[in-house]
């Protein structure tokens, strides 16, 4: 890394996560409008492989990052500021709402399976339980868009001004 750009494994790691977190949006946001049934199912087990595979990722991307710190920010002030707390908050949010769907998932009665392997679940079937860390889940998840949101628009705006950040978080030179 020359110091300006990103390295090459924060930048696949970056990517596979964001097209990872854009498919769970979408299937979780779609999944719970499919009738009952085997489609509906398979669905849920894929949306919960890839959640645990998302806070992996996630979890990666933590340790890789503090042995390997981000470049500076080309611009500075209020707008820095604003991007890095951006970025901490979604490595948080990232980070719980695979937990909360976890939990949640944990007290049902139904197995918790990682692409067909099944895992221990850490809970027992409850309602109470279920829906705390579900309602918890769904709350992360529209905090995690919004913020997918305002980090989009910060790299839109990058991209116009020409200033080089976008270019340092993509592949190539």
């Amino acid at each position: 890394m020359n110091g300006q750009r990103y390295s090459l494994p924060a930048i696949a790691l970056h990517w596979v996560q964001a097209v990872v977190v854009l498919w769970l949006l979408w299937l979780g946001w779609t999944m719970v409008d499919l009738p009952k049934g085997a489609e509906r199912s398979a669905a849920f087990v894929l949306h919960k492989s890839l959640g645990l595979l998302a806070l992996l990722l996630v979890c990666l991307r933590i340790v890789w990052r503090r042995g390997n710190p981000p470049p500076r920010a080309i611009s500075g002030g209020w707008e820095a500021r604003l991007g890095t707390a951006t970025h901490h908050a979604l490595y948080f949010f990232l980070f719980m709402a695979p937990v909360a769907g976890f939990l949640a998932s944990s007290f049902t009665p139904y197995a918790i399976k990682f692409f067909g392997f099944e895992l221990p679940k850490v809970g027992w079937p409850d309602e109470s339980l279920n829906g705390i860390f579900k309602l918890l889940h769904e709350s992360f998840i529209w905090v995690i868009a919004g913020l997918i949101a305002l980090h989009v628009t910060g790299a839109l705006k990058h991209a116009i001004k020409r200033d080089g950040t976008m270019q340092r978080m993509l592949p190539g030179r």
